[in-house]
């Protein structure tokens, strides 16, 4: 198979995750989301938010980074932050999924997208941290605009959303300082359990 043609392969297998659904609303909207929207919209937040990061970022590194992170979700579907049970084998699912979907590209993109996609799950760097921090700030602020729909629906409880989301704070701490509050609110709310 020619280099373009493993590209157009890999690009058409893309679209698969367009069906991947999240169990997050899009702000307003009954129907969930999908993966790519997600990815999207986490790729502008970082371009937006990244002036907040701390210790400063190479902001194209970081969408980068967050336009590969979920491709791996076309084969092992996402995963639900706060469903403790089903994290149990994500790792070894997104490791197989990460090796035969990057695996359709040439040896050099291969090898690339694979980096990036480790850079997010180990979050050894600015980049992979900030990456990760806009992957949970957004879904936050969706349930924060729709009066907490995803987690009363779920019955995520106020501390499980700090916990998980507490990695915010070591990447941007202003971004962290800002949405405190407003969980607490939604706890007082009873939009958390």
């Amino acid at each position: 198979m020619s280099v373009l043609a493993a590209q157009l392969e890999f690009l058409l297998e893309l679209d698969k995750l367009k069906a991947v659904l999240r169990r997050t609303r899009p702000v307003g909207m009954t129907r969930y989301e999908n993966s790519a929207e997600h990815s999207w919209q986490v790729a502008l937040m970082a371009m937006l938010l990244a002036e907040h990061a701390e210790p400063a970022v190479e902001v194209n590194r970081v969408v980068q980074i967050l336009l590969v992170h979920d491709i791996v979700e076309i084969d092992a579907d996402d995963t639900f932050l706060y469903d403790e049970s089903a994290a149990a084998d994500k790792a070894d699912k997104e490791v197989a999924a990460a090796e035969r979907l990057f695996g359709m590209l040439p040896a050099p993109q291969r090898d690339a997208f694979m980096a990036l996609w480790r850079e997010y799950e180990d979050r050894d760097t600015p980049e992979g941290r900030f990456a990760y921090a806009c992957d949970r700030m957004m879904p936050m602020l969706q349930n924060l605009a729709n009066e907490g729909i995803g987690w009363r629906e779920n019955a995520v409880r106020f501390e499980q959303v700090i916990r998980k989301n507490l990695p915010i704070n070591d990447a941007a701490p202003t971004l962290w300082q800002h949405v405190l509050p407003r969980l607490e609110a939604a706890r007082d709310a009873g939009w958390l359990t």
